[in-house]
């Protein structure tokens, strides 16, 4: 006897983009951590270069240097970021008693943290060193932490502001905070000779894989 086979249902257009994003931003941060691990000449001699023009203005521009330290020591500090997200999660259960989705982002921002420790420790690649520098940091430069917890920070709470509905004017205000605050918070750790360029790009690849996979999560269990 013949019977019918049963197909899946079809996943939502949504999941599909965002399964497609995942990969995309996936593949893109494997690729460039495997560079950098290797120290591929060619990528490490574009790093160098970028680095030394930015040091040189760095050290002429005394006045916007000093400005950067204060936005990327105190505006876009990864604790700026993380008290940020620690507020906005008591306020989801204060005024909106959505005690899974505060977990959801305390946890999100948790593992991100824990996730560029890690991979600090494993790629161990050194900062730049100059003989007159501007500003110095610690730990190892890959991937940039800075970029990597302002990307995450900033995109969890951009995707709130779209899920829980908020005016369009809020939210095109917030997203060019949110892009201002991400693409700056790399320039300046360039531009203080702290990091490389591709310890930036690394910490926005990862930082957007982990907000598109938290997503991903946070929708499966509201389904």
């Amino acid at each position: 006897m013949h019977t019918q086979s049963v197909e899946s249902p079809p996943h939502p257009p949504a999941e599909r983009s965002t399964a497609r994003w995942a990969g995309v931003l996936a593949l893109c941060s494997a690729l460039l951590l495997a560079l950098v691990a290797v120290r591929w000449y060619p990528l490490m001699n574009l790093d160098g270069d970028i680095a030394e023009t930015t040091h040189r203005w760095a050290v002429d521009e005394a006045g916007v240097t000093q400005a950067f330290r204060i936005l990327t020591d105190w505006v876009w500090d990864p604790w700026t970021m993380r008290i940020l997200a620690a507020a906005v999660a008591i306020w989801l259960v204060w005024r909106r008693a959505a005690r899974w989705t505060a977990v959801w982002l305390v946890a999100t921002c948790a593992l991100a943290t824990a996730i560029q420790q890690t991979l600090k420790a494993v790629v161990d690649r050194p900062r730049p060193v100059w003989p007159d520098p501007v500003d110095s940091a610690h730990y190892a430069a890959f991937p940039s932490g800075h970029a990597m917890t302002a990307t995450v920070v900033c995109g969890l709470l951009l995707w709130l502001l779209h899920h829980y509905g908020v005016a369009r004017a809020l939210w095109r205000t917030a997203a060019a905070v949110a892009v201002i605050s991400v693409a700056g918070v790399g320039l300046t750790r360039v531009w203080l000779g702290v990091h490389w360029p591709t310890d930036v790009v690394g910490g926005w690849l990862l930082g957007a894989l982990v907000v598109v996979l938290a997503v991903r999560v946070h929708a499966r269990q509201r389904s």
